[in-house]
Order: structure tokens, then sequence, then C-alpha cells
């Protein structure tokens, strides 16, 4: 059941009625550079494709919540047509609706995540939500749960736009990316980062190699993305949501 598609006397009659479950999905993304081949809004396009597949798969009730398309991104200032908020902003937006959808007794959250700058500010967020208010909610960042080199606007994004949105892929660009891409993300000196924004390594906003990433390997990614996520709501749903007691 995805809330921007029904109206709401829809979600009144399901949770009165047969629907029996307090579960929610929660995509969220950014909408920011991720090469000259790849859509700005690459990260929010795929936590919502994997939230919706997610719900389908799950054997269960479960509500899918709108696409927050904007999240902490000021580290591709440089690049035309980037958004973002920052941290304080993005956490309360986020604790905010969810804080909405608890009103509507749907306290256990999900958040699905493709964007790596959201990552601390949603792990603070979710803490806060769980340690303070009468809902249990877990941050799930799906590059996490597939790969330890994510890259940006690489072969597993890139794989993952060709099979669920073809169309936006400027295929004819493909080429002059790879040749642009760096292979690394960030400066790194002493195990420190010493870039604070992606202009400091990467002239077209691309690390890793997006020709590697086709259709047929994206189908595979979502397929290992969809089974980690149907296995955290099962966990999720099973969860105890009384606070342990303090020691």
């Amino acid at each position: 059941m995805h809330l921007s598609e029904i109206p709401w006397t829809d979600v009144a009659a399901e949770t009165e009625s047969d629907m029996e479950t307090d579960m929610a999905l929660l995509p969220v993304g950014s909408t920011e550079q991720h090469g000259p081949h790849a859509p700005l809004g690459t990260d929010a396009l795929i936590a919502s494709g994997i939230a919706a597949v997610g719900a389908d798969r799950y054997d269960g009730d479960v509500v899918v919540g709108p696409t927050i398309p904007v999240g902490v991104a000021e580290e591709h200032r440089q690049f035309t047509g980037t958004l973002w908020v920052t941290e304080e902003t993005f956490r309360r937006y986020v604790r905010e609706t969810i804080q909405s959808l608890t009103h509507h007794g749907f306290n256990r959250v999900v958040v699905v995540n493709g964007h790596g700058g959201n990552v601390a500010a949603l792990r603070e967020c979710c803490a806060t939500i769980t340690r303070h208010d009468a809902a249990f909610v877990a941050p799930f960042t799906w590059f996490n749960a597939v790969s330890d080199e994510m890259g940006h606007g690489g072969a597993l994004e890139t794989a993952l736009v060709r099979h669920l949105h073809p169309d936006l892929i400027r295929e004819d660009r493909v080429e002059d990316a790879s040749a642009g891409a760096v292979d690394r993300w960030g400066v790194w000196q002493s195990g420190t980062n010493l870039a604070y924004d992606s202009a400091e390594f990467t002239e077209n906003g691309v690390v890793g190699d997006p020709s590697e990433g086709d259709a047929a390997y994206g189908e595979e990614l979502l397929e290992e993305i969809t089974t980690a996520l149907v296995d955290l709501l099962e966990t999720v749903a099973a969860r105890n949501l009384t606070q342990p007691e303090h020691r």
C-alpha cells in the first residue's frame, strides 16, 4: 500500500479492518550529481524502487511512504542541479515524517536509504526516535547490504538505474563517464579523508566504472538487496518494542 497512490479513506479502511500491520517503509534519497550519464535523482529513484519491490516481496502487510528526495549532499555543491539540506534539517524532517506514520499506528519503520551522505544523520535520527518515541526505527542503506565498494555513479548505481529506469541513463555518455572516472572516493592521508567535496578529486563526478553496470547486473543486485530488506522487515516485525530497563 503506497500512501502517495491512494485516498485517505482507503488507508482508514485498511487499518480498521483486515490490514494487520504496524509496519512502514520510508524511502529517502538525494538529488545530486551522478556523473554526466545518470540522473540527479538516482539515489531517490533507487530507494523508491527497492522499497516498492521489498513491500511486494514481504509476506505481510506494509505501508510505503512517499520518497524524501533531498538529503545531506552539500559535498556535491559544485555540480549544477545538486540540492541539499543540513543534517539538522534532514534529521528533523525525517523524524517528523516518521512521527506522522506513528500517529496512524505504524510504529515499526524501516528507512530505505539510497545516499551515503544521509547515513550518519539517519543513524542518529533513528536512534533518537527509538529511544524517545513510541516506535522502533531501523535505517537500511542498500549498498551496505551488498558491497563494500559503492563508488558514485559507478557500476552499482548505473546497473540499478539501467534495470529500474533504463530510459534515464544517457547511454551515449557512458564511455566518457568511464574514461573520466576515478577509482576511489576521497583524498586520503593517514586514514583521514582530506576532501570535504567530491569536486576535489573528480571532475565529472564519477567514482568507479559505470560501463560495468549493465541491466542484468542491476537485476541481480535488486534481488540481493530485496532479500536483505525482507529479512530485516521480518526481524523488525518480530521485535519486542519494549525498551530494556536501565541497569
